[in-house]
Parts: C-alpha cells; sequence; structure tokens
C-alpha cells in the first residue's frame, strides 16, 4: 500500500465576495500522523481542512488526497449521519469506541438535550468508525471537561493515518502533532513539532527577518546617501560643462567647455551613476522583498457600567429537569453589581440550561445584558454580520475596532460569507458592548478563539466594571477574572441528579 499524504500544489483558492484570494500559489506536503493547523480566528484554517477533505475545490492549483476522508467541523447543531450505525454496530471495533468516548445508546434519540461536549465525542467516535484515511478535526476540545480532553486525546492519539487538527489547545497539539502548519493568508507555513516549538521556530523566523529587513534598510540608505552624492557632482561637472553666460566671441571658453564634455573622466561620471542607479534599485527591492508581517496591536477597554440597583438576579430555590430522570437542583441563587461570578461543572451536568433559567429571571432589562451562547449557528452568525453592515459608519468603525483589538481582521470578517465561530463571538460581543450593559454572561467564553484573542478578551475583562457570570473550563480563565464559583457536582442519591453548591 502505498503511503497516505495530503499534498497542496500551488493552490490558490477565494471566495466569490472576497477582494483579494485567501490562498494564493500554496504548496504544502502533510503525510502521515497528525498535523496541527493553527492561525487568528478567520486566518483560513477551517477552509484549509475543507480543501483537503476536496469539500471545497481551488480556483487553481491541485489537492491531492486519499480517497476516504471524513471532516468534523466544529458546530454540532445536528447528529452525525451515522450515529444510530455506530450504536447499533456489535463488532468489538465500535465497542472500543463507544466505550472509549463514553458514547450511550440514546443519545442519537435525545440530541437536542445533550450538552455540546457530549456531541462533540459523538461526532468524533463516528468519524472514527468510519476509518478514514484522511480526519480532518476542526476545534474537537471545544466544550470538553479536563477528564474528556483526556479522553478525546487518547482517542485521537489510536488514528494512525492522515490527521488535521485545527485547535487553540496547546496542550493537545503539543502531545499530538508532529508539525503543524501556520496559517497566515495569502500563505501558510509548516513547522515541525507542536505549537510550543513552531511558535519558537516561528520567533526566531521573525527575529531573523526583522535583523535582515534593517540590515537591508540601512544598505538603501548607505547607497541612497552614495547616489546623491554622485548626483551632486554630476551637478558640478554640468556647470562646469555648461556655457550659460559665456560671452559669444569667446571662442577658447566654449573650446575648453567642449573638451570638458567629451573627455573620458565626463564618460566615467556618467556610466558610475548609472551603475549606482542600478544598484539603489536593487537594494530597494531587497529591502521590500525582505518585510516583515505587520503585527496589529491587540487589548481594549470595554465600555460596560455598574448597575445601581441592589440585585441584577434573584432567583429562589428549585430544580431544572434536565432531561428523562436527569435533573439540577440548585439554592437561592442572586447576583448583584459588582460580582463576578464562575459556574462550573462537567459536561452534561446543566449549566447552559441553568444560564437560560437565569437569563428568564433576570430583574434588568434584556438591553442591558450581553450574553454570548456556547454555540451560535450559522443562521445566526451571518445574521450578526448582517447587523454590522447596516450600522452607520461611525458606528460600524466603532464596532470593527473592538473586532481588531480582539484578533480579528475587519477587513476580512466584513467581506466573508459566513464568519468563523470566534469572529462570530467578538461580533456578538462588540454587538452587546456597544449597549454599555450591566451584566455579561459568556458561556465557554474561549471556545473557537485564538490564544491571543483570548489574552486580550481576559486583559479586556479585567477592567469591565459591568457584573460577570462566566461558564468555563479554562480555569485560568477563571482564577483571574471571577470572585466566587457556583459549582455543578453529581449527586450521589440519584444516577443524573446534580446540585450546585456555592462557594
Amino acid at each position: 500500500m502505498s503511503r497516505l499524504f495530503v499534498r497542496f500544489h500551488q493552490v490558490t483558492f477565494a471566495y466569490p465576495s472576497a477582494a483579494e484570494p485567501l490562498f494564493s500559489d500554496l504548496s504544502l506536503h502533510l503525510p502521515g500522523g497528525w498535523s496541527g493547523v493553527v492561525g487568528a480566528n478567520g486566518a483560513g484554517k477551517t477552509t484549509l481542512l475543507r480543501l483537503a477533505v476536496r469539500e471545497l475545490s481551488p480556483d487553481a492549483g491541485v489537492v491531492e488526497a486519499p480517497p476516504r476522508t471524513v471532516y468534523c467541523a466544529q458546530r454540532t447543531d445536528d447528529a452525525p449521519v451515522h450515529l444510530r450505525e455506530l450504536v447499533a454496530d456489535r463488532a468489538k471495533s465500535a465497542w472500543d469506541i463507544r466505550e472509549k468516548l463514553g458514547v450511550e445508546a440514546d443519545w442519537h434519540g435525545r440530541w437536542d438535550t445533550l450538552s455540546h461536549g457530549e456531541r462533540k465525542r459523538a461526532q468524533i467516535a463516528v468519524a472514527l468508525w468510519l476509518a478514514p484515511e484522511v480526519l480532518a478535526v476542526d476545534e474537537p476540545t471545544n466544550h470538553l471537561d479536563r477528564s474528556a480532553r483526556e479522553v478525546l486525546a487518547a482517542a485521537l492519539r489510536s488514528f494512525d493515518k492522515v490527521g488535521l487538527l485545527v485547535s487553540h489547545d496547546r496542550e493537545l497539539l503539543d502531545a499530538l502533532c508532529a508539525r503543524c502548519v501556520f496559517v497566515d493568508p495569502p500563505d501558510a507555513i509548516v513547522r515541525p513539532g507542536g505549537i510550543t516549538k513552531g511558535m519558537q521556530v516561528a520567533t526566531m523566523e521573525q527575529q531573523a527577518a526583522r535583523r535582515q529587513h534593517e540590515q537591508d534598510r540601512r544598505a538603501y540608505r548607505s547607497i541612497r546617501r552614495e547616489a546623491i552624492r554622485r548626483e551632486q557632482l554630476a551637478a558640478q561637472a554640468q556647470r562646469r560643462c555648461s556655457k550659460r553666460g559665456l560671452a559669444a566671441g569667446d571662442h577658447d571658453a566654449r573650446a575648453r567647455k567642449n573638451g570638458a564634455r567629451n573627455s573620458s573622466k565626463d564618460a566615467v561620471g556618467g556610466r558610475l551613476r548609472r551603475q549606482i542607479d542600478g544598484r539603489l534599485e536593487r537594494a530597494r527591492r531587497q529591502w521590500e522583498d525582505h518585510g516583515v508581517k505587520k503585527e496589529y496591536e491587540l487589548g481594549i477597554w470595554l465600555p460596560g457600567s455598574t448597575s445601581k440597583r441592589n440585585l441584577l438576579l434573584e432567583l429562589p430555590a428549585g430544580s431544572l429537569a434536565l432531561g428523562e430522570h436527569r435533573q439540577l437542583r440548585y439554592p437561592d441563587l442572586t447576583i448583584r453589581p459588582t460580582d463576578r461570578i464562575a459556574l462550573t461543572g462537567a459536561n452534561g451536568s446543566g449549566k447552559s440550561s441553568l444560564v437560560h433559567r437565569l437569563i428568564a429571571s433576570l430583574g434588568i432589562p434584556l438591553e442591558q445584558l450581553t450574553y454570548v451562547p456556547q454555540e451560535i449557528d450559522g443562521g445566526v452568525s451571518r445574521g450578526l454580520l448582517d447587523q454590522v453592515r447596516e450600522v452607520s459608519e461611525s458606528q460600524r468603525g466603532y464596532l470593527m475596532n473592538i473586532i481588531s483589538r480582539l484578533g480579528s481582521r475587519p477587513d476580512r470578517l466584513l467581506v466573508s460569507v459566513e464568519p468563523s465561530p470566534g469572529e462570530t463571538r467578538k461580533l456578538m460581543l462588540a454587538l452587546g458592548m456597544a449597549r454599555t450593559p450591566h451584566l455579561i454572561i459568556m458561556d465557554e467564553p474561549t471556545n473557537h478563539m485564538d490564544l491571543p484573542s483570548i489574552e486580550a478578551l481576559e486583559t479586556a475583562l479585567v477592567d469591565c466594571p459591568c457584573s460577570l457570570l462566566l461558564v468555563s473550563h479554562d480555569h485560568r480563565f477563571l482564577q483571574r477574572l471571577t470572585r466566587m464559583t457556583w459549582q455543578i457536582a453529581a449527586d450521589g442519591a440519584a444516577v443524573g441528579s446534580f446540585t450546585l453548591h456555592i462557594r
């Protein structure tokens, strides 16, 4: 059997609405094993995966890949097509996959009640069961708690064909990947190792590029100074040769001028000027060709405000049905104007369901709430982008400044057909912050966001004056931003029963 690989050969691809190609003359060779695909939100990581599995066709060039490919999308709105077949399969391989990823027999029938983490595990389980030659996985650890991430990493590690992994999870990329593709339109660069090693290499390359750029700049300026000096000398020589101001009858002076014009020294001077002009043009091109990538400034202040109410929420103790034979019990819950609350718990313990109950019980107008849900479907994403396009130019500039400071390029976003999940979250946050809210609720805020964007968001939320409720498995993120924890834990009294504890 021939060795498996995915190869891009001089691939160009552009979306119809885009002014410029997303990829131009792109060539990559990705052999067996796992290759990470990393880059900023909206840089084209998902597009690269869809080209690799032939869901998209390039405008020019060729993508070579084995015939059996599977793509696991970021979103988990719909149950995987083959989930029923996986559950019904009695083969040992199917049993092992279900056991490894904790897929239960009734998941297809109650898909709407599953947490997004459970849906993601089902999606990966079906993909592995199909035994593709190329498996492209887009953000698999979104929504997963720590134990589920470890289970998923072990399952992906068992795949021994060509794997392509889009992720912002450094730990997973370092543990799984032999190489990483750094996507930065219109190009992409393969660097060896996981993301930590790849970023170290990228930093050294950028430092070397800056040094070379500075050397080229100095060389250009040096040649430019020499060119100016020679121009001045040439001008002096021209003045010496000029007959302007000579008397009409001064034949001796005119003869001397003619001799100077025809002298070998004058001819050499002209040749030297032409040579320095050629050197100057070559130095200018080299300086421009070795230019460094523009770095965009990140970080922004989010203009929330502190409510004058004593309480934003007052919810009496109660219970919440999570599906058949499953429930969440909670004590009296309050949210005050300056509270910063972390809501934590395992996948499927009812965190998102509780958030919906809280929003329905708020004591403030909804326009004073900025809510960013865990998942946002494609229709809502496109609607948000249309909403931004329709606002006034000054308002759009304000919103795009927030987007830019959170690490996405507004020019790419505004011409896109559908924003990426990471860009969608930034759009929703920007639109919400324009109303200077009294309360921000974010369900898994770091999902889909690249690492610089997460750091920028974290810094912005530290200084935001309104109340926060953050649902997350990212303990570092919560530790910096919250002062109180609502923790949901399994209730030992009954299977599928959970209780919320305030700590």
